[in-house]
């Protein structure tokens, strides 16, 4: 048999072989979708509290809570909503602080130079009690905008968020957000991606606010929708499962659940300056809460 015509005999055979294991299988395409989230009823407003900081977000401790503006921090007491102190920087090696947290003794902020490029963060630490800088622990150029920090269970969980066109870097969307796990000597361990049901309410901004609840579930908000996202970790795979969408009386940004009143969160409402306390329904008192789509 000549050369060409065993190559012609071969490819023939070939052929359908290939053509065959090419084609996606109807299971492939059919590929299993993750539970659709239940829709709880709204959080409730308990007391408003002005704080003409209250633009980015605010933490809380058992006496005092802190708002928060880019390179300013203000202090109230609870009782009675009176500013008793505060933290002011130049706006210049801290520019950007996108949330707090109250960490032991400490004051634990998220930093970023948004809205420049390319992304830079770091991790700026205060004294609540005397207001005071404590140190500075530099992460230098990551994947996305620092916005959130909290240590849960021995490790360190961040969000670092990306943004839609104009804010967009090398080409990144809201998609790229993602969650990093550091340990306490600031190693990366690992993370986790958000899911199509929250990413999808995200566009064209980011995740804002963040915390773990005291059911062990991570409550996400994004940059300006009223809804707090409810989200489990997975026991397997990358993905976030999210587990229910709670309405609230705020607009997104960082806020803090107030450890020493149970289902109590702070929050803010930029427009207004002010701080918000907000009662939040407990996910597990609504197992038969419709799901949404």
């Amino acid at each position: 048999m000549r050369a060409g015509a065993a190559l012609a005999l071969l490819v023939a055979l070939a052929g359908p072989v290939v053509a065959q294991e090419s084609a996606p299988s109807a299971a492939a395409r059919a590929r299993p979708a993750p539970p659709a989230p239940m829709q709880l009823p709204p959080a409730e407003a308990v007391r408003s509290i002005p704080a003409p900081e209250a633009r980015q977000g605010v933490a809380v401790d058992a006496e005092h809570f802190y708002a928060v503006v880019n390179s300013r921090i203000g202090k109230y007491r609870k009782a009675d909503g009176a500013k008793v102190g505060e933290w002011v920087g130049d706006g210049i090696a801290i520019r950007h602080l996108n949330s707090c947290v109250v960490d032991g003794s400490e004051l634990v902020c998220a930093n970023s130079n948004f809205p420049d490029t390319p992304m830079a963060n770091s991790i700026e630490i205060f004294d609540p009690a005397s207001m005071k800088h404590l140190r500075s622990i530099p992460l230098g150029v990551r994947d996305g905008s620092l916005t959130v920090l909290e240590r849960h269970e021995g490790r360190w969980w961040a969000i670092f968020a990306n943004y839609d066109a104009p804010r967009s870097h090398l080409g990144r969307t809201h998609r790229d957000t993602k969650v990093v796990l550091f340990s306490d000597q600031w190693a990366e361990l690992g993370g986790y991606a958000l899911p199509d049901s929250v990413l999808s309410r995200l566009a064209p901004h980011s995740i804002s606010g963040g915390s773990f609840g005291p059911d062990g579930l991570l409550y996400l908000t994004g940059h300006d929708a009223p809804e707090i996202y409810v989200m489990r970790i997975p026991r397997q795979g990358p993905l976030l499962e999210h587990v229910a969408t709670i309405p609230v009386p705020f607009e997104g940004q960082a806020w803090a659940w107030d450890r020493s009143a149970g289902r109590t969160i702070y929050a803010i409402r930029r427009r207004a300056g002010e701080v918000v306390i907000v009662d939040v329904p407990d996910v597990a008192s609504f197992p038969e809460a419709p799901r949404t789509k």
